[in-house]
């Protein structure tokens, strides 16, 4: 068990790659979408380019979104409406009416007139409740079927204009009264029906709403079927008519057939196993080329997630409308990489991430296509992120490239530019302005996964920043030999294609430990009186072994990045404070090396290493009486080699041929400071 563990325990980087393949995989094939995909592209007007198609199987040829709609306008204009009457009111304004009709009528006229306009005036009552009277305001057709309900047992039919509308009511009212031949009585039979009647008749809005849906279920959304095997379309007919709507069935049909319960695992299965290959190909690259990368788990898993945000951000906009797959910033994936990394590392992601994106977008190929161009013409004109007007070239060259392209699709397609869509060119100027967000998304990706890019690298070495200022300050001999070790492990870095501007900065900061205690360090000491005359050999060296500690405490106080630390933490590796040393040794034979040996651990980069070699060199080269060329090459042989032997670069990934550059760097700029020249013969 234990060995077990302790086998888990070494293969811990290795075991997490592995689960974030697994879940990366996963997660970009959930995004997928859940439909087949036609393998064919056409365009209504225009010639079929593929080969004769034939039907690979029966199916329905669906009808026209146009036919469609009109039949569905035409049934939800004619399907029948139901209305509830309610049979009490018809008698209560009956029984009111009787009782008021004494108050509107002259008492002048003779109870015979009486009884006969009354009479008159229940006969227009029982015409206007004869169907009904509305409650509510409707704007339905006057020729609408309606049926008429009381406790919801049909009562009669009529057209939806025999029902009277509140509004419509007082005409309809006068209108009957004329027909009645009371015309001399209209205004007080008006007041006194308008005082009387009520509405009777409200919309059944469920039965109204369940007959619809029954006319609706019987519409037929297709039209005939085309056998298996049966000629479609033939290579350059244009497609048109009959022939566009049975390849949108065949489209359609595909789409929903695919992803269907009798071999969804299958196509689930196919799907994962070109995500894996293409994840795969990628973890592969990084451990072939970039094993540095491959190591580090934050920056594999910092690659994955930006290769499955892109390609939750393209489905989300496919998904909501295709036609803005344009507007997404793919170009933004290989700036962030090229950014943090390199520029071969940022284009392989981009390729692999535009394959993964074909599975989901329309015309994959000319997207594809367009997507690639723009990561190539994105990798090749965008250098030194950090100057706003390269991004921002650049941006405007990436949106050229994308304009060109999409217009020399569109002639080959269309043939022509008459229906060019002008509006697409402002998608991709759109595209052009998101992909300027990189430089606040490369800020946040620092703090996120505490990268650094050469944005942050350039802000921190500037001189004028609080923390150099304040080592300028206490320990002005320090931040000079800064300065000296950051131009000469600059050049050197330059020489063998390391990282100049990584070296640059943490040369600047590597010694910021010294602020603690400045004056135990000898290019502080502006007198001739030396405090480590006061102390042991083993208290001086302990000081001089503590500032590399004081360093990164400082350097971690003030937020610098990891990777400026690991400078401060291997300058001198696991090296001698060989002064202090020699002086104890020469005073005590039994000397323990663990108290004059500084911490470590050794450099573990080209970088570092680079490092090292440059402080030793620059802060050993003030010692130098009279130099010539010759006292400098033997110098600066003697110092690298004792680092050679003590196997201080036995971790970082250089070779002795790079060893043997940085010498000839270091030899001509020691040379160059000393203003040597050639020593002519007598």
């Amino acid at each position: 068990m234990k060995d077990f563990i302790n086998k888990l325990y070494k293969n811990h980087g290795l075991i997490y790659k592995v689960l974030l393949f697994i879940a990366t995989t996963f997660v970009i094939v959930y995004l997928f979408p859940k439909s087949g995909q036609f393998k064919y592209s056409f365009v209504q007007g225009k010639p079929w380019q593929s080969e004769n198609l034939y039907a690979p199987f029966d199916f329905a040829i669906a009808k026209a979104e146009e036919e469609v709609n009109k039949e569905l306008e035409r049934v939800k204009n004619n399907s029948i409406l139901y209305f509830q009457r309610n049979p009490s009111i018809k008698g209560a304004v009956l029984k009111d009416y009787d009782n008021k009709f004494e108050t509107y009528i002259p008492d002048s006229l003779s109870r015979q007139n009486k009884r006969f306009l009354k009479a008159k005036g229940r006969q227009v009552l029982e015409q206007l409740y004869s169907f009904g009277i509305l409650s509510d305001t409707y704007t339905f057709s006057s020729e609408r079927q309606t049926v008429i309900l009381e406790d919801r047992v049909q009562k009669g039919t009529a057209n939806f204009g025999k029902l009277i509308a509140q509004e419509d009511l007082k005409n309809t009212i006068q209108e009957k009264l004329k027909k009645e031949s009371i015309n001399d009585f209209l205004v007080p039979f008006t007041s006194l029906f308008f005082d009387v009647i009520e509405p009777n008749l409200a919309q059944n809005k469920e039965l109204t709403q369940k007959a619809l849906q029954e006319e609706l279920d019987k519409i037929s959304y297709t039209r005939g079927r085309v056998e298996r095997e049966t000629l479609i379309v033939s290579k350059g007919e244009v497609v048109e008519g009959d022939t566009f709507q049975i390849l949108k069935s065949l489209e359609n049909e595909y789409q929903s057939k695919v992803w269907n319960e009798s071999n969804y695992n299958w196509v689930v299965a196919a799907y994962t196993l070109l995500v894996a290959l293409a994840l795969l190909m990628l973890l592969l690259f990084l451990r072939k080329y970039r094993y540095d990368v491959f190591r580090n788990n934050t920056k594999v898993t910092f690659i994955f997630f930006n290769i499955v945000f892109m390609v939750l951000l393209t489905t989300l906009v496919v998904n909501y409308n295709s036609i803005y797959v344009y507007v997404v910033p793919i170009a933004i994936l290989p700036l962030v990489l090229k950014a943090f990394f390199d520029a071969r590392l940022g284009l392989f992601a981009h390729v692999i991430t535009v394959l993964l994106l074909g599975f989901i977008v329309p015309n994959n190929y000319e997207y594809m296509f367009l997507q690639i161009l723009a990561g190539i013409v994105t990798i090749l004109t965008v250098s030194e992120l950090y100057k706003r007007a390269n991004l921002f070239i650049s941006v405007g060259q990436i949106t050229l490239i994308y304009i060109v392209a999409y217009f020399a699709f569109f002639v080959i397609h269309e043939g022509s530019i008459d229906n060019i869509r002008w509006e697409t060119f402002g998608l991709f100027v759109i595209c052009g302005l998101a992909t300027l967000f990189v430089q606040p998304l490369i800020y946040v990706y620092e703090k996120i996964f505490g990268l650094v890019s050469d944005v942050s690298l350039l802000e921190l070495s500037d001189t004028n920043s609080k923390l150099l200022k304040e080592l300028s300050n206490k320990a002005p001999g320090t931040f000079h030999h800064s300065l000296n070790v950051a131009n000469l492990a600059e050049a050197s870095a330059n020489e063998i294609g390391a990282n100049a501007m990584m070296i640059r900065v943490g040369a600047l900061y590597h010694d910021i430990g010294k602020m603690k205690d400045p004056t135990f360090f000898t290019e502080n000491q502006a007198t001739a009186i030396n405090p480590h005359n006061e102390l042991s050999n083993k208290e001086s060296a302990r000081i001089i072994i503590n500032h590399v500690i004081d360093g990164i405490e400082i350097a971690k106080k003030n937020n610098l990045p990891d990777r400026v630390i690991d400078f401060i933490r291997t300058h001198h590796g696991t090296s001698l404070v060989y002064y202090f040393y020699s002086q104890e040794k020469s005073q005590n034979e039994d000397v323990d090396e663990n108290d004059f040996r500084y911490p470590g651990p050794k450099p573990f980069s080209k970088e570092t290493a680079i490092l090292m070699m440059c402080d030793s060199v620059e802060a050993a080269s003030k010692s130098l009486k009279e130099p010539t060329t010759v006292k400098i090459d033997a110098f600066v042989e003697n110092i690298i080699d004792k680092q050679m032997e003590e196997g201080q670069f036995l971790n970082a990934n250089i070779t002795f041929k790079e060893i043997q550059s940085i010498k000839k760097v270091l030899k001509r700029k020691l040379a160059n400071i000393y203003h040597l020249r050639i020593e002519y013969p007598e």
